[in-house]
């Protein structure tokens, strides 16, 4: 049966196909253009290998993809309209260089994470909100290949025995991949996407994420070399703040950033980069965030920012906060500013130290100045529900005081939340050292 009669017998809107993946999630999904795609495919990289290998010459022209697709479409002898050739050229081209079905969402400035479940179910964030993306790959090798042109890029490797992995595009954007025997339902690959140009404070001011009085004080508690931890939830925009906020250290400082992978997007010229590494097929040669943050301290840093403390690497983080390394800014997973102090406290005893609680308890006190806690509200925007002093310890127990928080109103007609940011009157204890730092401060920002 040729190629054209193929096609021909796989109709779309016919029982058990479908003209969306998401017609039907518990039907197997044939594309009509499927073989097409695939003989091309097939062409265009055997094209590519065997000018590769002929090519001797470094000065030849460089392959032009999209035109060899079009060429290598035009001898299938299938009848096409201009606009559904170009879309099966990009689609092609899509899956020898890029990322396949999801590279057009990549690319989508509007999408904010993008989530593969399985080959069959690809879902998108789009203003705060999830959609089913429409779109699909053929079969579980699809997205496995996929992943491995995402983790080989940054050295990485996701097989069975490293079937968790995170990673990143070249956009920066973030990737985590898990595949079978871990997820039960196929490869899945979740993608974080961030903003090509960096979000500043003023566009947190006009996303209504914190108000003008909120982001005044945060900035002088940046520069008066405050130490701040940022907490919230997955996907309350802790990164996004984190990166707003390192913005504000001034040019003259040294920055030492450390990531599991690297997100920030800095623009301080004086800035080093450091990424943690997995374990290599040997299971040796692993570099842990700790181990990072250990070494940070001997490459004369003025601040250290650390992407996300998750286990023993607070306990080092506290060290270098108590030892003269004032600004230092991290995330934490947390559901309150109270849990945080609580999860520092469980994450320094991951550590390996037989510490005392009331130890732990005051080196937190002594190292933390401000948790600012992010949360993502049920209509999909983020906002800065409280910023918090740690106050200092009332016996055992670490004292926070609010300075700020967000107090809701209800949502409207079309489910958007309406609320005030409002200061609490609290002047806090370290005004002092902001003055000290040289930090004009301001006593309006603190009127209820």
């Amino acid at each position: 049966m040729s190629l054209k009669e193929r096609m021909d017998r796989t109709k779309f809107g016919q029982n058990p196909i479908f003209d969306s993946p998401f017609d039907n999630p518990q039907t197997a999904l044939i594309d009509k253009y499927a073989d097409l795609k695939e003989a091309v495919h097939r062409e265009v990289i055997d094209i590519y290998n065997s000018r590769f290998l002929e090519s001797a010459n470094p000065d030849d022209q460089p392959l032009d993809m999209m035109d060899v697709i079009k060429e290598s479409i035009a001898k299938q002898n299938v009848t096409l309209t201009r606009a559904e050739e170009n879309r099966i050229a990009q689609e092609i081209y899509d899956d020898v260089v890029g990322l396949g079905p999801i590279e057009k969402l990549v690319r989508d400035p509007d999408i904010s994470e993008i989530m593969v479940n399985g080959p069959k179910s690809v879902y998108i964030e789009r203003k705060g909100k999830l959609e089913a993306a429409g779109v699909f790959f053929k079969d579980d090798e699809h997205v496995l290949n996929i992943i491995n042109r995402i983790v080989s890029a940054v050295g990485r490797r996701c097989d069975e025995a490293n079937p968790m992995v995170d990673a990143r595009l070249s956009d920066g954007s973030r990737v985590n991949a898990v595949i079978p025997p871990i997820s039960v339902k196929g490869p899945c690959i979740t993608i974080r996407k961030f903003k090509k140009t960096p979000m500043q404070i003023t566009d947190l001011i006009n996303y209504n994420t914190l108000s003008t009085g909120m982001s005044l004080f945060l900035e002088a508690c940046v520069k008066g070399r405050c130490n701040i931890v940022v907490s919230g939830g997955t996907g309350s925009g802790k990164t996004t703040l984190l990166n707003v906020l390192s913005g504000y250290i001034p040019e003259s400082e040294r920055i030492i950033t450390i990531e599991d992978a690297a997100e920030l997007q800095l623009m301080q010229r004086h800035v080093v980069t450091l990424e943690s590494r997995p374990a290599n097929i040997e299971g040796k040669g692993r570099i842990t965030i700790r181990d990072l943050v250990r070494n940070s301290l001997r490459m004369r840093p003025d601040r250290i920012i650390v992407g996300e403390v998750r286990s023993g690497e607070a306990l080092d983080m506290l060290q270098a906060m108590n030892t003269g390394h004032d600004g230092s800014l991290t995330t934490v997973h947390a559901n309150s500013p109270r849990d945080v102090i609580s999860r520092i406290e469980t994450m320094v005893l991951m550590a390996g130290m037989d510490l005392p609680v009331k130890a732990i308890r005051e080196q937190i006190a002594s190292a933390i100045d401000l948790i600012v806690h992010q949360a993502r509200m049920r209509d999909g925007s983020r906002k800065i529900v409280s910023i918090s002093e740690v106050v200092g310890m009332e016996g055992d127990t670490v004292t926070l005081q609010d300075i700020f928080v967000f107090r809701p109103e209800g949502y409207d007609s079309s489910g958007r939340i309406h609320g005030k940011f409002e200061a609490t009157g609290i002047h806090p204890h370290i005004l002092d050292k902001l003055k000290n730092n040289g930090v004009v401060i301001r006593d309006d920002w603190f009127t209820r």
